[in-house]
């Protein structure tokens, strides 16, 4: 093995300032007609790849940030260090007073109003995240590695096995008495086998992250992995038609984040969302019924406060098709003559933008196989390319590339690629037929199930 220099003591961060004394320090410091709002960060990192049963890297770093914004009659300054040093605190906080003259009157901004929510707290700090040896998370990473290797004939290599894990503290303090804290610690991990047969070669991935490392589950990772390696290969170029599309979990979770994302303040001001004027209305099939809910804690995802220390409550987005609302942080919430859903996203660095935290799908009861079994004609998908320029979230267009596992006949067929499917996100929510009753708790923190959606155009050969 490649000697590697790894930390002999484990980190701590109960000899650092306090964040939440930090933060209000800071916002106490308001003047006259200011209002100051303050968020901070700091965590430490590990990450850990292998290849060939040796350590190719080994990364452990440590990360700091706050972000203040000061605002006076409707201005706005904003300035962000990556240091929580006392001195550096100070010019960040004299910095964002500077910048107040250059920017325009907003009457709608503001610091977020109390609501008086009451927020569902969590902890999902894990001491076995920060405690664990650097030996520790070199051997999972060799042994996710050598697990892979073994499953499969066909996989000849891969291309990197990986470890990584975090651990960190936030802070979140305004001048109109909102203090909030946060700590939490996740792990994760990767890796990229390569499978071969002939000239062809398929790369494939999997992975998993978690709040506490004894829930990491290698041999799960690594049979996705072997499986999205090895399931294309000999793929061809089916013939152009319509189809009804599979798409598994992940799949899901993408394109309905899509949806999410055409349902925030923000967009929806700008004139970038084609639901924004569709409240109460059917814009779905009534088999969908949708939830940006950070309160679970069983999501990676999970949150008790906003990104403007509000409470994170339950906002339901479609319920049996219909369009329940829309999400807001305090600024466009004010703007659309309502108030802040909860939905405020803000990092360290950032001004507050606004979004879905943990989106929850309400699972149908068919299994996997039987939503197989009830398609005619139709794609398994493997998965999607050109997301971010193949949909128009003005129009609601949808034409991505893709490839994955044809369906004949209530049967999985052959594998195709370089293929392109288009529909409209409108159409799509109204054309889902089934929705599994597979769902599962997703690294991205979304909770999602399988679905089919029919009468997609799909172009090939």
């Amino acid at each position: 093995m490649v000697p590697v220099a790894v930390p002999t003591m484990v980190p701590t961060m109960s000899d650092r300032p306090d964040l939440g004394v930090l933060a209000t320090g800071i916002v106490s410091q308001a003047t006259g007609a200011e209002s100051i709002d303050v968020m901070m960060a700091r965590g430490r990192s590990t990450s850990v790849k292998v290849y060939g049963g040796e350590v190719e890297s080994f990364t452990s770093a440590e990360s700091f940030g706050v972000g203040i914004r000061v605002i006076v009659e409707g201005r706005v300054g904003f300035a962000h260090a990556g240091s929580l040093d006392p001195d550096v605190l100070s010019a960040t906080l004299a910095d964002a007073r500077d910048n107040v003259v250059f920017s325009a009157p907003d009457e709608w901004v503001g610091l977020a109003d109390p609501d008086g929510v009451a927020a569902t707290e969590h902890d999902h700090w894990h001491d076995a995240v920060v405690s664990m040896a650097a030996e520790e998370k070199i051997r999972r990473a060799i042994e996710l590695e050598r697990t892979v290797l073994g499953l499969d004939p066909r996989i000849t290599g891969v291309r990197v096995a990986a470890w990584s894990d975090f651990a960190g503290e936030s802070a979140f303090a305004a001048s109109n008495g909102i203090s909030v804290l946060d700590r939490g610690t996740s792990c994760s991990m990767g890796v990229q086998p390569l499978a071969v047969v002939g000239e062809e070669t398929q790369i494939g991935y999997g992975s998993d992250a978690a709040r506490s490392p004894d829930v990491l589950d290698i041999a799960k990772i690594s049979a996705e992995a072997v499986d999205k390696a090895t399931r294309l290969l000999g793929a061809t170029r089916p013939t152009s038609g319509r189809v009804s599309l599979l798409l598994e979990p992940k799949l899901a979770a993408t394109l309905l984040s899509i949806v999410a994302g055409m349902l925030d303040g923000e967009a929806v001001l700008k004139g970038r969302s084609p639901f924004g004027d569709r409240i109460g209305e059917q814009i779905a099939t009534p088999l969908l019924r949708l939830t940006d809910d950070p309160t679970r804690a069983e999501s990676l995802g999970a949150e008790s406060w906003d990104g403007e220390g509000l409470a994170c409550r339950a906002n339901p987005l479609i319920v049996d098709g219909v369009l329940q609302g829309i999400l807001h942080n305090s600024y466009t919430g004010r703007r659309s003559g309502t108030a802040s859903t909860g939905s405020a996203l803000r990092g360290s660095r950032s001004l507050p933008g606004v979004g879905a935290q943990v989106l929850v799908i309400e699972p149908g009861t068919a299994s996997f196989e039987e939503l197989v079994a009830s398609i005619d004609h139709g794609l398994y998908v493997n998965s999607f390319t050109g997301m971010h320029s193949g949909v128009n979230p003005v129009s609601g267009d949808f034409s991505v590339g893709a490839d994955g596992i044809m369906i004949r006949n209530g049967v999985l067929s052959e594998p195709v690629r370089e293929i392109t499917v288009a529909s409209t996100i409108q159409r799509m929510l109204g054309d889902i037929r089934s929705i599994g009753g597979d769902a599962e708790w997703l690294t991205s923190g979304d909770f999602m199930a399988s679905m089919v959606i029919d009468d997609v155009s799909l172009s090939g050969a």
